[in-house]
């Protein structure tokens, strides 16, 4: 549990030592490849830039899902990209709706060791205000809990959540949410152990 988004390298580069590289779904409302931000290499803002740098994914097996408000710069989509994501902006989301979302979610993924990175800023602020950077146009709580639900059936390793503000989170409404996520997120590798146990 974060702390802001820079945690997400340091889980990376251990999941990396014991997988070699490892599909990332990452749910929030920015992309997080910028090569800097104000000046920093190693901030908030850089992690899936410096993990894409260091071999630390799988890039053809992730996929990020939800960008959307007034980004750094006008490239940061393309960016991501380049990098080999697959971007699903929160317009497209809507467009496409959930089941196909989710279906190219799977699809893109297979198999693979995954690592789900969840920003709660990917959750519109009005269910989710506790957070630095929040981005109108997201999900509801609801629909945040079905897109981790959704997931089963990947081979989840791992999860982290980030981005929460206590110091603006009016009535702990972001904190109730976040730990609804986090507790779907352990059911995701609760599932999956069960099944492994049940198949041998």
């Amino acid at each position: 549990m974060g702390g802001d988004h820079s945690i997400t390298l340091g889980n990376l580069r251990a999941f990396h030592k014991k997988f070699g590289k490892i599909a990332l779904v990452h749910f929030d409302s920015h992309g997080v490849t910028w090569d800097q931000y104000y000046g920093e290499k190693y901030m908030h803002g850089t992690p899936f830039r410096r993990a894409a740098e260091e071999g630390l994914l799988d890039m053809d097996h992730s996929i990020q899902v939800g960008m959307r408000g007034p980004l750094y710069g006008p490239g940061d989509i393309q960016d991501a990209r380049d990098l080999g994501f697959e971007v699903i902006p929160m317009k497209e989301v809507r467009q496409v709706g959930f089941e196909n979302v989710m279906k190219r979610i799977h699809d893109r993924v297979k198999d693979r060791p995954v690592f789900v990175t969840y920003d709660i800023d990917f959750i519109d602020p009005a269910y989710a205000p506790g957070t630095g950077t929040p981005e109108v146009g997201g999900p509801s709580s609801y629909e945040a809990l079905e897109f981790v639900r959704a997931l089963d059936g990947l081979n989840v390793v791992d999860f982290d959540l980030v981005e929460v503000l206590p110091a603006y989170d009016a009535n702990e409404i972001t904190a109730v949410l976040a730990s609804s996520v986090i507790y779907e997120m352990i059911t995701l590798i609760a599932l999956k152990k069960r099944r492994q146990q049940e198949n041998r």
